[in-house]
């Protein structure tokens, strides 16, 4: 049985950031570097970009040999403990990564190691490179690669434009990726090998994929996301969230859900529909089924976030009675409305809980999500990794669509955002 080491490693200059990974799978006899593989992966987190180096190193390594065993060394010690399972997952946007990770080789035929940033230049090389290249608007390749490290005349030291990062990027990006991993960590805390075949192995080059991701992932998860039509209170702009009335559609509302529906029967891509438990939502849900022909399927997580006693207000009376409360609101993500409402934190994280719930479920599916003005602007932040205060720059209309694809790997595609052609 042969056996690989991988190296991987990940970066996000900004953490979220421009970010990407890179992975060597070498031999674990002579050390000869049997697969490169590298890729730019737009804006995600530095914890992100490690897992997706670990999957894509795992990866190449199986297309080498299925049959290997598998040592992994990595800089990540997060990476590194919770794939040995010493620490919990937590968070949302790991976990799949983690799971997919396990799914390339049998568990028990890879084992995993720390070692020294130092200690992983060629890894982290290639992350670079890669990020280089993305900024530029080009893609990695193995050639590429080689080219850069003759024109530098260095082996494989260091990582930038022309194989040497500078020093203040290097440390920007080490200091970044330590503190997350160390933020990471304090959230979540609670090497036998066969003798290798003596056959002659051929050297070969894994070069990254372009566009959204590898032709073999199949067809992603994609949620149709439309905001429930107007209530009475849409059009005086009232706070209408969990905690308030709980008000049906207006004859406006059902007229925009019929017109939803119509358009959604004409494309004819949906396979199911999802809604929010709220009385305006599962009535738009319910014209919208009806012309498909689907049933309605209630998912608490969809719900839109609890507003405390800023219910049925507009925001400027809200202003005058709480503007402290208000103005903290506005400035923080934590900040509850008054009176005991939801965060604009806890949203997120239901979101982000209910979106891995739905992908898991709807695999290679089309859905219909039902939903309301908060949840919809988060499903879009996270897909984007923007951050909260993003919630605060999107318009989104009564009965408007929006359509979020999510693949394999973890990547998450905005294809549309805000549509209101149907109601014209």
């Amino acid at each position: 049985m042969r056996e690989f080491v991988v190296e991987a490693d990940g970066g996000s200059r900004g953490n979220p950031g421009p970010a990407g990974y890179g992975a060597v799978v070498r031999d674990a006899v002579t050390g000869q570097v049997l697969a490169e593989t590298a890729e730019y992966l737009g804006v995600v987190t530095n914890n992100v970009a490690e897992y997706r180096g670990l999957l894509a190193g795992l990866r190449a390594a199986h297309a080498l040999d299925p049959a290997a065993t598998v040592h992994v060394r990595m800089d990540s010690k997060l990476v590194v403990e919770q794939m040995s399972g010493r620490w919990k997952i937590k968070h949302p946007d790991m976990k799949p990564l983690a799971a997919q990770a396990r799914g390339v080789f049998p568990v028990d035929r890879v084992t995993y190691e720390w070692f020294p940033r130092a200690e992983n230049k060629h890894a982290d090389r290639l992350a670079n490179e890669a990020m280089d290249a993305g900024t530029r608007g080009e893609r990695w390749s193995a050639a590429g690669s080689r080219a850069e490290l003759a024109a530098a005349g260095s082996p494989g030291a260091g990582a930038g434009p022309s194989g040497a990062e500078t020093a203040g990027a290097a440390a920007a990006r080490t200091a970044g990726a330590e503190a997350a991993e160390a933020a990471e960590a304090a959230a979540v805390r609670t090497t036998g090998a066969s003798a290798p075949k003596a056959d002659d192995v051929r050297a070969t080059r894994k070069v990254a994929t372009p566009g959204w991701g590898p032709p073999d992932m199949g067809a992603p998860a994609t949620f149709v996301l439309l905001r429930h039509g107007e209530t009475p209170l849409t059009p005086q702009k009232r706070f209408s969230g969990t905690g308030g009335s709980d008000p049906s559609l207006s004859d406006t509302g059902r007229e925009q859900a019929a017109r939803a529906a119509r358009s959604l029967a004409r494309r004819g891509t949906i396979q199911a529909v999802v809604s929010s438990p709220l009385a305006r939502t599962r009535e738009t849900a319910g014209i919208v089924a009806a012309e498909l022909g689907l049933d309605v399927t209630v998912e608490e997580g969809l719900r839109e976030t609890d507003f405390g006693a800023w219910e049925g207000l507009t925001f400027g009376e809200v202003r005058e009675r709480w503007p402290d409360d208000l103005n903290a609101w506005l400035a923080s993500p934590d900040a509850e409305p008054t009176g005991g409402g939801e965060s604009f934190a806890a949203t997120g994280a239901r979101i982000a809980a209910t979106r891995d719930k739905l992908v898991a479920a709807y695999a290679g599916r089309t859905v219909l999500l039902v939903s309301h003005v908060t949840p919809i602007k988060t499903f879009v932040r996270l897909a984007l990794g923007a951050p909260p205060e993003s919630l605060f720059r999107m318009e989104l209309s009564a009965a408007s669509l929006s359509a979020i694809a999510y693949y394999a790997d973890g990547n998450a595609s905005v294809r549309l955002f805000n549509d209101t052609s149907h109601l014209r």
